[in-house]
């Protein structure tokens, strides 16, 4: 099968950079979401970041003109046409699988369909679909244009056929995609969200500062970012939906999220995205 055409569903921070990346390689790109709103705010990220290429010099107003001119804002009925759809919208079980269910009555017998999810079983999302052998998890990294990695996992139902060209297309976004265990939180995240978690728990029990804990991981651990720093970047609520998908599927509660994890997440503290995390944004 040779992918022209890729649908994406869900133009918040993940699925409008994979439709950048998408457009920038060259495929006919389909965009969708709840509202025409926040479709025409997705499009307005990825001009954004197209015309920030220009001001470094990296890329012409012809180049972003082009790759704008590959995306296109489509009803769901036009995503019958996509080679390949990657869903992403929220982290949330029930809202997937009543998405994979519609999308199913749309698509040919010959589409892959693929989540970005960074927790929920693949499997269990492949048996909301008439084609589970064409479902594949994708997961994508933030910010898309940037980080290189791909995670491709395989449920239970998916083929190798299906597999090797969601690996072959994430090789052509000039991405480096590695095969990972249909498991809970795959292979970043079981490794990443208990670290950030373990990062909470040292502030809640005021091992030291927010600010302490980061340059810690920074300057002790050589990493870029500090855990608490990467939890704004990637919202709070991602990180304690992970958390919570690790805890109830592994059935252990060293995952359990931390109690002020959730303080800030249920006063709309969620990070960048909200102006306000565990630092102050606005």
């Amino acid at each position: 099968m040779s992918i022209k055409t890729v649908g994406i569903i869900g133009m918040g921070t993940m699925g409008n950079g994979i439709a950048q990346v998408a457009a920038a390689t060259g495929y006919k790109v389909l965009v969708q979401d709840r509202t025409d709103e926040l479709i025409k705010k997705g499009i307005g990220k990825i001009e954004k970041n197209l015309n920030r290429l220009i001001e470094k010099e990296k890329i012409t107003a012809a180049d972003r003109d082009k790759v704008l001119g590959q995306i296109k804002p489509a009803k769901r009925d036009a995503f019958g046409e996509a080679d390949l759809i990657i869903e992403a919208i929220t982290e949330d079980v029930s809202e997937k699988v009543k998405f994979f269910r519609e999308i199913s009555e749309v698509v040919s017998d010959n589409t892959i369909v693929a989540s970005n999810t960074s927790s929920i079983s693949i499997t269990q999302l492949a048996a909301n679909t008439k084609q589970p052998d064409r479902f594949v998890g994708m997961h994508f990294f933030n910010p898309v244009p940037l980080m290189k990695l791909v995670e491709i996992i395989a449920g239970l139902t998916t083929s190798q056929e299906t597999s090797d060209e969601a690996t072959e297309f994430a090789k052509s976004l000039g991405k480096t995609a590695i095969s990972v265990k249909d498991s809970p939180g795959f292979a970043v995240n079981r490794m990443l969200i208990p670290m950030i978690n373990e990062a909470f728990f040292a502030l809640y029990e005021g091992v030291a500062s927010a600010a302490e804990i980061d340059e810690a991981m920074k300057l002790g651990c050589n990493h870029p970012m500090g855990p608490l720093t990467l939890a704004d970047f990637v919202g709070l609520d991602v990180a304690l939906n992970a958390l919570e998908v690790l805890q109830r599927d592994f059935g252990d509660d060293k995952y359990r999220p931390c109690p002020l994890l959730r303080k800030y997440v249920e006063a709309g503290h969620l990070g960048r995205k909200a102006g306000r995390g565990v630092y102050n944004y606005s």
